[in-house]
């Protein structure tokens, strides 16, 4: 089974309580032990999805929504493992992810499948998917190949490292690009100060959060914003008409993901702090 969600508009959402906001700009339930997730979501066509291979292997399979004879027949499929090593089997092709290694896989692939190395530490694969345009070749980054990003401050609290894993210049692509950011000790701002990016949507998966921890993922305007309050592997979607900006209550770490017009990574609209009211 597919889930379908649905966002709301501009206007739409200024009315609507919290639990209304995490309902339609959120989603959780994922990483069930062998199970594949997937959720549909009218933000872009994109599909959000998670794969933990415990007791058995899991395949990536396809849904009536898609209209397709295979998942992969008209989209591309960007993956990162945040649990223990796995392999992801792509046309009888192996490839091996350890913990923040990605994995793009092309479109016209037909067979995608799901194994962990351990069954005690399984992996778990969260990926994100997008309509593609045409093939490009399934290609393994692993984290120590990303793109590195230094960026923050102690003193602002968003010190931080982003690891830019499947886009320009490492991995081509047809829209998706994708990496994850970690946060340093003591820091708990991400993605500060906010912005916007109208020509891509952005969807933000949180994890390596204690239990007890929330993140308060900013979303709207600047004259309007709104929380969702998210526990650990909740993942925020963000349309092209919100700003977004995050704040935790202990540590965490996100995969950011961004489908649209361009991939140009620094391609935003920011919002000064005197702009927030």
């Amino acid at each position: 089974l597919m889930k379908m969600q649905y966002s709301a508009d501009i206007i739409r959402y200024k009315t609507m309580t919290n639990s209304e906001l995490n309902a339609t700009f959120s989603l959780e339930g994922l990483f069930t032990p062998d199970e594949v997730h997937l959720t549909y979501s009218d933000i872009d066509r994109g599909i959000v999805g998670s794969a933990v291979p415990a007791a058995k292997d899991l395949t990536l399979p396809v849904h009536k929504e898609l209209a397709a004879a295979f998942f992969c027949e008209r989209r591309e499929v960007g993956i990162i493992n945040i649990g223990g090593v796995g392999m992801v089997t792509c046309d009888g092709t192996s490839h091996e992810l350890g913990k923040l290694d990605s994995l793009y896989v092309g479109r016209g692939t037909k067979d995608v499948s799901f194994t962990s190395a351990s069954k005690t530490d399984p992996a778990k694969f969260y990926f994100v998917s997008y309509p593609a345009h045409t093939d490009y070749k399934t290609t393994f980054v692993p984290k120590e190949k990303a793109n590195r990003l230094d960026l923050g401050a102690q003193s602002g609290c968003n010190k931080r490292v982003i690891y830019q894993l499947i886009r320009p210049g490492i991995v081509e692509t047809c829209q998706i690009v994708m990496g994850v950011t970690l946060l340093e000790e003591g820091s708990v701002w991400n993605t500060f100060p906010p912005h916007t990016h109208k020509r891509r949507s952005e969807f933000y998966m949180y994890f390596d959060m204690a239990p007890e921890t929330r993140v308060f993922h900013f979303m709207g305007e600047a004259d309007n914003m709104r929380p969702l309050v998210l526990r650990n592997e909740q993942v925020a979607l963000s349309p092209t008409w919100s700003m977004h900006c995050g704040v935790g209550t202990g540590a965490y770490g996100f995969i950011w993901s961004m489908g649209g017009e361009n991939q140009e990574f620094d391609d935003m609209d920011h919002i000064a702090i005197d702009q927030l009211f």
